[in-house]
């Protein structure tokens, strides 16, 4: 369930035909960038971002260290950072940094998580590190350069630009960089923030993540630039069957890999049924402008209510249309069997599921366990799940946040609420009642996403004009609504 009434649709439809345009807008030079010392300190802060390997099992105080230093050589003082780590894993170090407002309104806080998914030099092209800055062809090389110390950078270097400036808010700005995001749901940045330090955040009232939406590019075209709204919710089960076993020279018809095999045959066969919520509707009535023939009819009938079958049927032939138009589950691993003279005694399949927000794991258990229709199938949830309540857009949040994409970037640019099969830190602020939406200021090729994978990188262009956007954004939501 969310926790936040659905906005009536005319309300949402209301802003999607403000913020979208008409077309794809073609790349124009690129947007303003910062002034040239806050570019130096961007660049150096990233750099030395980069080359810390803040993963999992050895934590972000290395991070943490690289982000205090720079606050506290560039005007901040102990009163403003709180260096949080979380109880039992002090090596999962969060910094919570405020800039003091005048008391207008509720803070808003920005969530920016520091580690990331763990990369190997063999596995990278030759005269790579993901682990040392590299400058190459005119792009930045190394983990973490677009997921997301990307942005821990360009946040940073914006909030001592405002200190710099001496700029006084009317509410508390207030960014979080934190720990944990790229593993389970043991997690201990931002959900260990909202449960056990509200004496750092608990007067935030909006929060922004970077690590959500953003600008794409197609062809070496700016198609859209995406707010991130709400997330599917990740579940992941185990269907088992056991079996006595035996000698392979006797086989059976009962097999333990047989009957597993039987269930997954019905589950690939079988869709959950279709839905849209008010960030879909309005997502698919923004897409409709840039559009045309029956395309742009299918998508202008999908952001109304009710959802018509066939419609998203149609629809639902391009997979990205599919993974937000309803539930999805997909085997991902198999394990049977233990020798290969020896009928299993076990098989087991994972199943990976992104739960379309507002249906529970018990709901969506069941449902597995209806359509494998073996009750000799058992379906099992392997891990606890984080449910995923969605923002609904604000027109005002969203209004504010087109308002410097198209300063930037040109009227032309279309502005979209979006929802995200993936998963961020945003369903812990969601979970805790804080209106939270996915705002990166960086400009991806579609075509080429290497985030978590082999030679990620970023440009100087991009990254600069990413700083100079966070900058504008955190001035405009400094202003109390």
């Amino acid at each position: 369930m969310t926790l936040r009434t659905i906005a009536p649709a005319a309300a949402v439809l209301a802003f999607a035909s403000l913020l979208g345009a008409a077309g794809p807008a073609n790349i124009q030079p690129p947007g303003p960038m910062p002034p040239a010392d806050n570019q130096k300190l961007a660049h150096d802060i990233f750099r030395d971002l980069v080359q810390v390997r803040s993963v999992h099992d050895i934590g972000t105080k290395g991070t943490a260290d690289v982000i205090v230093r720079y606050l506290k050589a560039n005007g901040f003082t102990d009163a403003d950072i709180h260096v949080a780590p979380e109880t039992k894993y002090p090596n999962q170090v969060n910094v919570v940094v405020r800039i003091k407002g005048k008391g207008k309104g509720k803070a808003v806080m920005w969530i920016c998580h520091m580690d990331v998914v763990d990369a190997k030099k063999a596995d990278w092209t030759p005269g790579l590190d993901p682990y040392k800055f590299t400058v190459k062809d005119g792009y930045w090389y190394g983990r973490g350069t677009s997921d997301m110390k990307d942005e821990d950078a360009a946040v940073a270097a914006s909030l001592i630009r405002l200190k710099k400036e001496g700029y006084v808010p009317d509410r508390d700005i207030v960014v979080a960089f934190t720990a944990d995001e790229e593993v389970g749901l043991e997690q201990d940045g931002p959900q260990f923030l909202v449960q056990h330090r509200k004496d750092l955040v608990g007067d935030v009232g909006l929060v922004m993540n970077p690590d959500g939406g953003s600008g794409e590019i197609k062809n070496g075209k700016r198609v859209d630039f995406a707010i991130e709204t709400v997330q599917k919710t990740y579940m992941t089960f185990k269907a088992e069957t056991t079996n006595k076993g035996g000698h392979s020279s006797e086989p059976r018809p009962d097999n333990a890999i047989y009957q597993l095999a039987d269930g997954l045959v019905k589950l690939a066969a079988y869709q959950f049924p279709y839905k849209t919520n008010a960030t879909t509707r309005a997502y698919f009535a923004s897409r409709a402008q840039q559009s045309s023939g029956q395309h742009k009819a299918d998508l202008l009938a999908a952001s109304k209510e009710p959802l018509d079958n066939a419609v998203a049927a149609r629809l639902a032939k391009d997979t990205s249309m599919n993974a937000i138009l309803h539930t999805t589950c997909v085997a991902t691993m198999l394990k049977a069997g233990v020798q290969e003279n020896a009928l299993p005694s076990s098989a087991d399949a994972t199943i990976q599921c992104r739960v379309f927000p507002g249906e529970s794991a018990a709901q969506t258990q069941a449902t597995l366990q209806k359509v494998m229709g073996d009750p000799g199938i058992k379906v099992s949830l392997l891990e606890p799940v984080q449910p995923a309540p969605e923002t609904v857009p604000d027109p005002k949040v969203m209004t504010t946040v087109a308002g410097v994409v198209h300063d930037m970037w040109g009227k032309d640019v279309p502005v979209m609420p979006v929802m995200m099969a993936g998963a961020s830190d945003s369903i812990f602020t969601r979970a805790a009642g804080i209106p939270s939406y996915g705002v990166g200021g960086g400009w991806w090729d579609v075509d080429d996403i290497r985030a978590h994978g082999r030679d990620e990188r970023n440009n100087p262009s991009n990254f600069y004009q990413t700083t100079e956007f966070t900058y504008r954004l955190m001035k405009a939501l400094g202003t109390a609504s």
